[in-house]
């Protein structure tokens, strides 16, 4: 038996792309995840999200190391 994922993340809110920032309108029953940026062409994550705070977490982490540089 197979189970469907479910986010529960509802409607409303945005796309973001994790390369070059672009955000977009996340659209009713598309994953974000199958979008692609308008703008690169990378995958985009929901903001928010799992993934989403995962990215922004690395990001942070890098910006530190950088700075202590």
């Amino acid at each position: 038996m197979t189970e469907e994922r479910r986010h529960e993340m509802g409607t409303g809110g945005y796309c973001v792309c994790p390369k070059c920032g672009e955000k977009t309108m996340h659209r009713d029953s598309v994953p974000c995840q199958e979008e692609r940026c308008p703008d690169c062409g990378a995958k985009l994550l929901r903001e928010g999200s799992h993934h989403h705070k995962l990215f922004q977490q690395k990001q942070e982490e890098k910006q530190k190391k950088e700075s202590s540089e």
